[in-house]
């Protein structure tokens, strides 16, 4: 149903990204070993905003290496960096592909919440938030408002985010097309091949998601309610389980298949 509403909402984001694409060359490279915001500006002489630019750089480089995505680095890295200047444009769309949607839910979105209140004239984290929030935490309530602070920033989506306000409060439920969609655009948009490639693996995440509710609502039209995963594979709706490339894998909360979320340990807040 969100299809054609938001085929115009994503093709606006899509070429707004390609004409601003996120910067991930390092000028520099070291381990994984975050340093507190207010050290950074310590080290910078004062100047929070390059201290957050050269703070995302080096993070991009160390949190996609050869060894794969650190997601506890990458959450207190870019936490570190929403403090020093929760404007940061690439830092706020990092961290909702690479945390968020790599099972780091609440942190990415604690970005993308910093980046609403700082950037007031940009849209996108408005709709990447309010997409979140009915996607993953299913408060279409709150979506709905964060989409109409959207809807107020830009000229050009405005009666797309604000019907799809109006979709979410009538309805309660949260389309996950319309996430896949807006995750596909985020990773076509990526001009850098390690994001791209991680931002890839989300987006099989998801498919794997969606084939596993198509079973679901056929298997409870049929048989009732659905107890546990296995059973659509031993009622033959399924081959074999999707395998989560991201190795964190999915599971029934409540009445509802949803993607599991990373359970990270020792991030103990920093003064």
């Amino acid at each position: 149903m969100f299809a054609l509403l938001s085929f115009a909402l994503f093709a606006g984001i899509a070429a707004w990204r390609a004409q601003q694409p996120v910067a991930l060359t390092p000028l520099f490279f070291t381990d994984r070993v975050v340093i507190p915001a207010p050290l950074l500006v310590a080290l910078h002489g004062g100047d929070r905003f390059l201290a957050a630019d050269l703070e995302t750089m080096r993070l991009s480089a160390t949190g996609m290496d050869d060894r794969g995505v650190d997601t506890k680095y990458l959450v207190r890295a870019q936490r570190e960096v929403s403090r020093l200047n929760a404007c940061h444009e690439d830092n706020y769309y990092l961290a909702n592909g690479l945390l968020t949607w790599g099972g780091a839910v609440e942190e990415g979105n604690d970005v993308l919440r910093a980046a609403v209140e700082c950037r007031f004239w940009d849209e996108i984290p408005p709709f990447f938030y309010g997409v979140n929030l009915s996607f993953f935490q299913h408060n279409n309530e709150e979506a709905a408002r964060v989409l109409e602070i959207g809807a107020e920033r830009s000229p050009q989506n405005a009666a797309a985010m604000r019907k799809l306000a109006v979709m979410l409060r009538a309805e309660q439920f949260a389309d996950e097309r319309l996430a896949l969609n807006y995750l596909i655009q985020q990773r076509d948009s990526s001009v850098d091949p390690k994001l791209k490639d991680m931002l890839d693996k989300r987006v099989i995440r998801l498919q794997g998601l969606i084939q596993l509710r198509e079973a679901q609502r056929q298997y409870e039209s049929e048989h009732g309610l659905l107890r546990d995963l296995r059973q659509l594979v031993d009622r033959g709706l399924l081959d074999e389980l999707p395998t989560d490339p991201l190795r964190l894998g999915y599971e029934l909360r409540g009445e509802s298949i949803e993607l599991k979320k990373l359970k990270i340990a020792g991030l103990e807040e920093q003064p």
